[in-house]
C-alpha cells in the first residue's frame, strides 16, 4: 500500500508529498503493450495501483502546493480503474497547515486527479447530483498553470472525463487563474518547465537550493512517469498522453538529467527517487525519508 508521506530537502527548502488516496488500475488499459512478465513486482494482485496526492514545497515564507491530488470520492470506472481520494487536507493538518496557509497552487496539468481539491466539490466523475461548490478550496493562494493547459481543457477537450469539471473546476478558476511559462519562477528555487507531451500543457516544477549551497535539483514531474516500469522500458506510452512521442522524449529527456532527484507522485513504494542508466533503460531507487509523524 502507498506510503502517507515523504520528504526530502535541498538547502532550507523542503518538498514533501502529502497522500490523497490511491486507485487501483487495469495495467493493460493503463499501459498497453508492456510485457508485464519482464517487469516482475510492478503489479499488486495484477492491477497497477498509482498514488493521487500533492507536493507540498516550503521555500523561505513561501508554502506551495503542486496540484491537489483527486478529492473526497469513491469511484469505480468500469475496465479502467476503482480510485478513492480524500485525505489531501488531513495530510496537510498533520503538517501543522490549513488551506488559508497556502500562498500558490500550481498545476503540472488538468487531468482529474490533479484537481480534485480545487474547489470544496469533488469533480466526481458523471455524478448523478452533481453539486455546485462555494468556493475555491486554498482561497488565499494564486492559482498557476500553462496557459496551452487552460485553453486545451476549455475549448476542443471542454468535457471529457478525464480532464476538469466545468461546475467544481473551471468556473471557480475563472478570473482567478493566472498563467505562467517555462523557466518562470514562482519562489526562490523554484521555477517551471516546460514538459508538455502527456497534455499541451504539462508543466514540471524544478526546485533548487537558491543559495547555491547543492548542485541538486528536485525535478517534480507530474505525469511524466507513472510507475517506475516508464523508466525500465523506453518505449511504453501511458493511455492518456495526448502525444505520446511527444512524451516518450520528454521522458527520455528527463532520465538524462544530471544531480536530480525525481519526485513521480504516483509511485506507491516512495515518491522521490534517482535513476539509473542501465544498458540503455534506467533503474529506479527511491530516496528521502517518511516523516516521523506520519
Amino acid at each position: 500500500m502507498p506510503r502517507t508521506a515523504d520528504r526530502i530537502t535541498i538547502g532550507e527548502t523542503s518538498i514533501t508529498y502529502l497522500l490523497d488516496g490511491h486507485g487501483v488500475h487495469n495495467p493493460d488499459t493503463m499501459m498497453p503493450g508492456v510485457d508485464w512478465s519482464a517487469h516482475p513486482g510492478s503489479l499488486e494482485d495484477g492491477q497497477l495501483v498509482l498514488t493521487f496526492g500533492a507536493f507540498l514545497i516550503r521555500a523561505g515564507d513561501q508554502k506551495i502546493l503542486v496540484d491537489l491530488g483527486l478529492g473526497e470520492m469513491d469511484v469505480n470506472l468500469p475496465g479502467l480503474a476503482h480510485v478513492q481520494g480524500g485525505r489531501l487536507l488531513q495530510s496537510l493538518a498533520a503538517e501543522g497547515l490549513s488551506p488559508d496557509d497556502i500562498d500558490t497552487v500550481v498545476y503540472t496539468h488538468l487531468h482529474l486527479d490533479h484537481i480534485g481539491w480545487t474547489s470544496d466539490v469533488a469533480p466526481v466523475p458523471s455524478a448523478p447530483e452533481p453539486k455546485t461548490p462555494s468556493g475555491l478550496t486554498f482561497a488565499r493562494a494564486r492559482h498557476l498553470m500553462a496557459e496551452a493547459e487552460w485553453r486545451h481543457w476549455t475549448t476542443e477537450a471542454a468535457g471529457e472525463l478525464s480532464g476538469p469539471d466545468a461546475e467544481a473546476t473551471i468556473k471557480p478558476l475563472k478570473g482567478v487563474v493566472e498563467f505562467i511559462g517555462n523557466g518562470d519562477t514562482i519562489a526562490p528555487g523554484v521555477a517551471v518547465e516546460d514538459t508538455s507531451g502527456h497534455t499541451p500543457g504539462h508543466l514540471a516544477v524544478v526546485v533548487r537550493d537558491p543559495s547555491g549551497g547543492s548542485t541538486e535539483s528536485v525535478f517534480i514531474a507530474g505525469d511524466i512517469f507513472h510507475a517506475p516500469v516508464e523508466m525500465a522500458d523506453p518505449a511504453c506510452v501511458f493511455s492518456s498522453d495526448v502525444n505520446p512521442d511527444q512524451a516518450r522524449a520528454v521522458r527520455n529527456r528527463v532520465l538524462r538529467r544530471p544531480d536530480t532527484v525525481i519526485a513521480a507522485g504516483h509511485f506507491t513504494n516512495g515518491v522521490f527517487g534517482r535513476v539509473t542508466p542501465t544498458g540503455g533503460t534506467y533503474t529506479w531507487t527511491p530516496v528521502g525519508h517518511t516523516p516521523a509523524s506520519c
